[in-house]
């Protein structure tokens, strides 16, 4: 190809590089590398499994949205009260179509992610500007987003829908949609904090409404009013039927503290939760560099954009009440930034369409090559990880579906997922204590599968059915 045809093909494609659809493609298909891998990546693989295990049950005992339920409940149903489960049924139904497979979770969260992403964009031009919106949704999408929209967790699935939400919103207080807009404002809002609470402090964006002489009264009365219709639905899931199901079946997932014990515990764990702001929001230092001096930025321009700095500061008020809610939770796990991250790349987008151009392109290629850089590990599955896609078929042979197992997977849920049997799941120390696995096989173990991690030896109680160089399963015997 001559130097002339690459110059005439540059100036025929170079308005795809303006055009965020473009990028927003570009990122999506290199998030498909390993979009089929099972939760076997070091990161978070406990919280995956526990999402796949609840649509795994929904697939195989009935897909009752109220009634989620974990195997790794001992003795009891399993039923838990856990975040609406909304992404878990999305997973059952692909399984109903196509037959279950660990990895539907990822994609789901991929596609709705993506389609969120956008939506981010759409509500920042209008708000903002073209130039700002774009930035903003490039260091979105590399941001802890990047890794995260591809797991099997509700977390960035949740604010996606909360971001979709929130365009209607806009549309309908700018009267420019007069059509459905309030309606699709409450379904996807709804489900938004539904699916996982954090997302609500988005919510609150729109207080700013109701300060504004320029959006009509009877507007912001209507979507206040849908909008508490929402929030009442989530906080009667939450705070009525959550905890019925915890008192009714004896499982409970949330530990929620008083305020302050929440503030207690984050005091504790400052550097941890300093950490989630400037490092962990954009897996970049660059990154936070931009969002602070956005901050810098937009404070000068106060009187222009009052607006929206009243609304960021409503957000980081409402999400700062949750940190402390969450207490040691929130600094001691990188996923409870996610509902943030969208505000800080907003500030950190202005910043950027506020400099000169090549600066800014510069700026933007090393925040995506160090943000993706941190993120790479979640692509690939370490070879050492991948016997435990074998577990399951050796459970198949050797231990009954109806019979309930003893593993020593710790608090984590992947091992006995991958068992694919209900039951315990216990840390060896606590399993080799005298009497412990005699009075789990009082309320119904049958089974012993014992993962011979630093060449940990199995306690002898009963006669052995299998073992290899990974686990040593034995029936249990009184």
């Amino acid at each position: 190809m001559t130097r002339k045809k690459i110059q005439d093909l540059w100036s025929e494609y170079k308005w795809l590089l303006s055009d965020i659809r473009f990028w927003i493609g570009v990122f999506f298909m290199l998030r498909l590398i390993g979009i089929i891998n099972a939760p076997l990546e070091m990161g978070h693989n406990w919280r995956q499994s526990l999402t796949a295990m609840i649509a795994r049950n929904f697939w195989e005992n009935g897909a009752n949205l109220l009634y989620p339920a974990i195997d790794l409940a001992g003795e009891k149903t399993g039923i838990i009260g856990s975040e609406f489960p909304l992404f878990n049924y999305l997973i059952y139904i692909v399984a109903e179509v196509f037959g279950y497979q660990h990895w539907y979770g990822r994609l789901i969260n991929l596609v709705v992610t993506t389609i969120g992403t956008f939506y981010f964009y759409k509500s920042t031009k209008a708000i903002l500007s073209h130039k700002v919106a774009y930035y903003a949704t490039l260091i979105l999408t590399v941001s802890v987003w990047f890794g995260f929209s591809r797991k099997i967790m509700p977390d960035t699935f949740s604010v996606s829908l909360m971001l979709i939400g929130l365009y209607h919103a806009h549309q309908f207080l700018s009267q420019t949609n007069k059509g459905l807009s309030l309606l699709w404002f409450f379904i996807f809002c709804t489900l938004g904090m539904l699916c996982k609470i954090p997302a609500l402090s988005l919510l609150s964006v729109l207080g700013v409404a109701v300060f504004m002489p320029s959006v009509k009264r009877s507007r912001t009365a209507r979507m206040l009013l849908v909008g508490s219709l929402g929030f009442a639905i989530t906080c009667i899931w939450y705070f009525y039927w959550v905890p019925y199901l915890v008192t009714t079946y004896g499982y409970e997932l949330y530990f929620p503290r008083t305020m302050s014990e929440g503030l207690r515990e984050i005091m504790e764990l400052w550097p941890q939760l300093l950490e989630k702001f400037y490092f962990v929001a954009f897996s970049s230092f660059i990154g936070f560099a931009c969002f602070i001096t956005g901050c810098f930025a937009i404070f000068r321009t106060r009187h222009t954009l009052k607006w929206h700095l009243l609304g960021f500061g409503i957000v980081s008020i409402v999400f700062g009440l949750f940190i402390i809610k969450t207490g040691l939770v929130f600094p001691l796990h990188s996923y409870y930034i996610v509902p943030y991250v969208p505000i800080m790349a907003l500030i950190a987008g202005y910043f950027l369409a506020h400099i000169k151009p090549k600066y800014a392109t510069w700026l933007m290629v090393i925040i995506s090559i160090e943000a993706i850089g941190n993120h790479q590990d979640d692509f690939f599955i370490k070879q050492r990880e991948k016997y435990k896609l074998n577990l399951e078929r050796i459970t198949e042979k050797y231990i009954p579906k109806s019979q309930r197992i003893i593993i020593n997977g710790g608090p984590s849920p992947q091992l006995i997922y991958f068992a694919h049997r209900k039951g315990w799941t216990e840390e060896s120390t606590v399993l080799l204590q005298h009497g412990h696995i005699d009075s789990l096989h009082h309320l119904g173990a049958t089974h012993l599968i014992w993962h011979r991690r630093n060449n940990e030896q199995p306690p002898a109680v009963g006669p052995t059915l299998y073992q290899d160089q990974y686990f040593h399963i034995q029936r249990i015997t009184p």
